[in-house]
């Protein structure tokens, strides 16, 4: 049942993703990603809100809790839970943890990318 719950969430909030990044480029401006930003700072802002009233306030399923954060926010924009995580790590005074999960995150986020750009690239001309 979880499964599936996370695939109910993954649907919606990857089709919601696909329409506020749209609208946020459109309105704004195409020259920078605007769309993404946005998404990552909603997403960031609400797994924040709702993470802090469902376990404070409100009590959820398991499976209710898997279709709002793994599956509708995780696919919305999984920059969410990495913010959280990384919140709850300066939190629990895990500092060196925190900082190098953001560095991590964000330095071979960025590797890997390129890496994968390269690859593709290379691949593309080996087989021409």
């Amino acid at each position: 049942m979880k499964v599936f719950a996370i695939a109910i969430g993954g649907v919606s909030g990857a089709l919601l993703r696909y329409w506020v990044s749209g609208i946020f480029s459109h309105l704004i401006s195409e020259d920078f990603p605007w769309g993404t930003l946005s998404v990552n700072l909603i997403g960031s802002f609400l797994i924040g809100l709702l993470w802090a009233v469902f376990s404070k306030r409100l009590y959820l399923t398991p499976e209710i809790r898997a279709l709002i954060f793994i599956g509708f926010l995780g696919s919305f924009t999984t920059f969410s839970s990495y913010a959280l995580e990384s919140l709850n790590l300066f939190r629990n005074n895990e500092i060196k943890a925190a900082v190098l999960n953001i560095l991590y995150n964000n330095v071979f986020g960025l590797l890997a990318v390129i890496l994968g750009t390269a690859s593709a690239y290379y691949l593309i001309k080996l087989l021409k």
